[in-house]
């Protein structure tokens, strides 16, 4: 969403404030201020199966928790930073709250997996695999497989019947070429046991560090007191982390 130039600076200000002393009267300037990003990224997400009206608090949820973390000293635009912290949020929110029937969350996670496993089997193999194929390539047993095939049948999806564009009571039909989208967790599935993976090869105090901070979602003051260092350090540590992550995936994308 383009501001002028006397908005980002007036907003570089206030984030820097309120960076600085945290004052609950600017965070809620910079709320009125970005809250329009919060709704369109919102509304990108419409007729999945969820409200308009929850999807847009989930968004703003999602923009306080950018305001929040946003750390000026970054040199980042809010907008660059708060993006894919609110759309994280909304597909989350897709992911936890998306099913009809309570699922445990690995069997979600396989679930998602299996998208990409029968695809690729079905292409190799010239025919669509077994269980017991299903079951190797996605490391899982058979029976997590089959209950993983099961609980698609808990997923809630939007009726056929909402037109594109339509509020969810709307009485209108939607053309063949409504059904079917992109799946929303199939990405995050997959880059998070690429993350999953990286961070094995930390040492247990990076991994705590990544994991305070990303996580649970603590400052680097709040990590630099817990465990007993300076917030440069943390800073510091956080940095190298980083680079070492960023490193490691360059090589596991070649």
């Amino acid at each position: 969403m383009p501001i002028d130039d006397a908005e980002r600076a007036e907003q570089r200000k206030l984030l820097q404030e309120f960076h600085e002393t945290r004052d609950q009267a600017i965070r809620d300037q910079l709320v009125a201020a970005n809250l329009r990003l919060a709704l369109h990224l919102a509304r990108r997400f419409s007729n999945r199966g969820v409200s308009l009206d929850d999807l847009e608090q989930v968004a703003s949820l999602g923009l306080l928790r950018a305001i929040d973390r946003f750390e000026p000293a970054r040199g980042l635009e809010f907008s660059t930073f708060a993006t894919p912290t609110i759309m994280g949020e909304l597909k989350r929110h897709f992911r936890d709250r998306g099913w009809a029937v309570r699922v445990p969350r690995r069997i979600q996670e396989l679930h998602l997996r299996l998208n990409t496993v029968v695809a690729d089997l079905t292409h190799q193999l010239g025919r669509s695999p077994t269980i017991a194929e299903l079951a190797v390539a996605a490391r899982a047993s058979e029976e997590e497989v089959l209950e993983a095939m099961e609980a698609a049948q808990a997923y809630r999806s939007h009726s056929i019947d909402v037109r594109s564009g339509s509020h969810d009571d709307d009485d209108h039909h939607a053309p063949p070429s409504q059904l079917g989208i992109d799946d929303l967790g199939l990405f995050e599935a997959e880059n998070r046991l690429l993350v999953e993976e990286l961070l094995a090869h930390l040492a247990p105090r990076d991994q705590l560090m990544l994991r305070l901070r990303y996580f649970e979602e603590m400052t680097q003051h709040q990590i630099a007191e817990r465990l007993g260092v300076s917030q440069m350090h943390v800073s510091r540590m956080l940095a190298r982390c980083l680079e070492e992550l960023r490193r490691r995936a360059e090589v596991a994308q070649r």
